[in-house]
């Protein structure tokens, strides 16, 4: 395992635990000044992370494509996300990396179509894309913490 997706997986597990206690409700809610919720920005790391290595290799993304284009760059919460669906993100957490380090190993991402991120940085193949992941990852902790100590006073 690379030190990265070892970080993502740490994140993500971080992620789990510090909203397990939060209900439905609060990871629907959307803060004043915020435009998502906890719950979408979880499943935005999954959708990300099928669009900047998949996708932009040319390949079919193996989290279903209405799912990755429900939580794309982009988006927002359109409707109320249920429990079933928290835990399918729980779940995609780890199967859909699980899923992309096999592919990795098997060399599947060779195609890859160079882009550069919001920040100005210049992804010019799947190494590339592999260490922005941690950093998109991290930036995406922040916010779900931020977010959980406002829907937490709120309940």
């Amino acid at each position: 395992m690379n030190k990265g997706h070892d970080f993502i997986r740490k994140a993500r597990l971080a992620m789990t635990n510090i909203t397990k206690e939060l209900s439905i409700a609060q990871l629907n809610e959307i803060p004043a000044g915020f435009n998502n919720n906890i719950a979408w920005n979880m499943a935005h790391l999954i959708a990300t992370q099928q669009i900047v290595c998949y996708r932009r290799a040319g390949i079919d993304t193996v989290v279903d494509a209405e799912f990755v284009d429900t939580y794309a760059p982009g988006t927002r919460p359109e409707r109320f996300i249920t429990e079933e669906e928290v835990l399918r993100i729980v779940e995609l957490f780890s199967t859909s990396l699980d899923r992309y380090e096999l592919d990795m190993h098997a060399g599947l991402f060779n195609n890859y179509t160079a882009w550069t991120t919001r920040a100005g940085v210049d992804v010019n193949n799947i190494n590339d894309a592999d260490a922005f992941l941690p950093y998109h990852e991290g930036m995406h902790v922040g916010y779900i913490m931020a977010l959980k100590k406002l829907v937490s006073k709120a309940q």
